[in-house]
């Protein structure tokens, strides 16, 4: 009996889709290569492949992004110690709150562990392939 691809690993996709689609933007356009962001390109296609590797693949690539923003977060508080005046983040000259910034970025983060530990993401992957 074939299992249907889980809703939440579908929404996951479309997300790193997006973000595969960005980090190669973003590569073409600084010629800066990195695992932070082009990583998301051998989990999405393990997991479309549904290879024996990709669960851990996908853990993996959730452990690295949880890191770094552990670190991102580390560095903002230090900062804030510091000079809290100067603590800013912009993007095209636009000034982004961190608050509501950090609080997508968990938010994200928690969906993906979710979908990552979830029992029906294990079980559609481990299943061998009927086609």
């Amino acid at each position: 009996m074939s299992i249907s691809r889980p809703i939440p690993l579908v929404l996951l996709c479309i997300l790193y889709l997006v973000l595969a689609g960005v980090a190669l933007w973003r590569t073409i356009s600084t010629g800066a290569v990195d695992l932070f962001t082009l990583g998301v390109i051998p989990v999405l296609v393990g997991i479309m492949l549904r290879t024996s590797w990709s669960l851990w693949a996908l853990r993996i690539y959730l452990f690295i992004q949880t890191l770094g923003l552990l670190a991102l977060a580390t560095t903002a508080l230090m900062a804030l110690q510091i000079t809290p005046e100067d603590v800013k983040l912009e993007l095209v000259g636009r000034n982004i709150p961190l608050l509501p910034l950090a609080a997508v970025l968990l938010a994200l983060l928690a969906f993906q562990y979710w979908v990552a530990f979830s029992a029906n993401t294990k079980r559609f992957l481990q299943q061998e392939k009927s086609d």
